[in-house]
């Protein structure tokens, strides 16, 4: 978070002109696809109207929808996590199922999937007690399922090895602030 911090402050400062929305996932506690959001999708396939669905199902739908058209609008997307158990957390996961939405950014043909997302570019931030060098499941997922979507341009920048080496600890958030803060004029 403290390098995410230094990355939008720089951001911020030479991209003024840039509209910046914030999506804290745990803050606003993201929907997971669940039974009941599985039901209200089953429900409007099969032709009945939202005005069917209960209020739950409504409102968890409504969010899933808006976090798809709120992708879709982005020029540019920074994502920050931790690395869980070598993986993203469960939170972000949900939200990017809510990205990848066949019909809306990516399709199916008789010779498999293709993108529908072009011209969008993502900075991922991503802090590790262990040092992985990109190598992690984490970060391998949300590049190839951004590059499943149609995402060319992933940008990361890896916080790793706290844990690994704690008397670096300092000196590696120190480091990647500075990096931070040179990717984030270039973002």
């Amino acid at each position: 978070m403290k390098v995410l911090k230094v990355f939008m402050d720089e951001y911020v400062k030479t991209h003024p002109e840039d509209k910046i929305q914030t999506l804290d996932l745990y803050q606003t506690n993201f929907q997971e696809i669940d039974g009941e959001l599985l039901s209200a999708w089953d429900m409007l396939e099969n032709g009945q109207s939202f005005a069917d669905l209960s209020s739950v199902q409504q409102t968890k739908v409504t969010e899933f929808n808006d976090a798809t058209d709120q992708f879709l609008a982005s020029d540019k997307v920074i994502i920050a996590n931790p690395l869980v158990n070598l993986m993203i957390p469960t939170k972000l996961k949900a939200w990017i199922d809510s990205i990848t939405v066949a019909g809306k950014t990516f399709k199916y043909t008789e010779t498999g999937a293709i993108p529908l997302t072009r011209g969008k570019k993502v900075m991922h931030i991503q802090a590790a007690g262990g040092k992985y060098n990109n190598q992690d499941f984490g970060t391998q997922y949300v590049k190839e399922i951004l590059g499943f979507i149609g995402v060319q341009s992933v940008e990361k920048l890896s916080v790793e090895g706290m844990d690994h080496f704690p008397d670096q600890a300092d000196q590696i958030i120190e480091n990647a602030k500075i990096e931070a803060k040179r990717m984030a004029d270039e973002f």
